[in-house]
């Protein structure tokens, strides 16, 4: 094998089933990729749209100013806005027609915001699951690639009489581009993952306690307004 040989011309020497794998872990790999960067924007931004709301809930501002402030754009909210939203919206008409029950008005409320918290803990793990079968398969893909073209290069090997170490490291060569593949598609997608679930993670547990907060604060204008 000469030394200038190129990864090209190793997938091009490759049996048509190694050439497969190898199309299939450059397609996972660049899919991945662009989710890894279309997830990291998401949950920057998540990040980043929580902490202007607390800012703004927590500066002092009436809560029904606030309430209708968020109504006006009630299409464009996300993370703690629509907590906001979809409990102080089933707090308003609870308390509207059971003025005298609390601990109802207060159910429904708690409720209505815990499955606020679960769609937008559900909106933030969109793509986890493909990066962690990306993560956890490719490298399996490309050693089974390794293996078909190792096998191929040795079967090849076979139908001549006199065996070189330059006629077997091609084949090899090109069969284990598959594994180097394989690795380059799992590393940065379990990485990616890791990352993005320890940030979904914190993000989760900053909308329970928002939420716990926020049920604190209507569950004291609620036991106020039955008096």
């Amino acid at each position: 094998m000469t030394a200038d040989i190129s990864i090209l011309d190793l997938f091009l020497q490759a049996s048509l089933l190694v050439k497969l794998v190898m199309l299939t872990l450059l397609g996972m790999s660049v899919v991945s990729w662009a989710m890894i960067i279309k997830r990291s924007k998401v949950l920057s931004k998540a990040a980043k749209d929580a902490e202007e709301f607390e800012d703004k809930f927590w500066s002092g501002i009436d809560l029904s100013q606030l309430y209708q402030q968020i109504k006006a754009r009630k299409d464009e909210l996300s993370g703690t806005e629509e907590i906001f939203y979809a409990g102080f919206t089933e707090f308003a008409r609870l308390r509207k027609t059971n003025p005298t029950s609390p601990d109802f008005v207060m159910e429904g409320t708690g409720r209505a915001m815990r499955v606020a918290v679960s769609r937008e803990v559900d909106e933030l793990e969109t793509s986890l699951p493909f990066l962690a079968t990306v993560g956890s398969i490719t490298p399996y893909i490309g050693l089974f690639g390794t293996v078909w073209g190792i096998m191929h290069a040795f079967i090849a090997l076979g139908e001549v009489k006199q065996a070189t170490l330059s006629m077997v490291a091609p084949g090899i060569a090109e069969a284990l581009i598959a594994t180097a593949m394989g690795l380059f598609a799992a590393i940065p997608a379990v990485m990616a993952y890791n990352r993005f679930a320890s940030k979904v993670g914190k993000l989760e547990h900053n909308y329970s306690t928002f939420s716990e907060e926020f049920h604190s604060i209507l569950h004291r204008q609620a036991m106020a307004g039955s008096q």
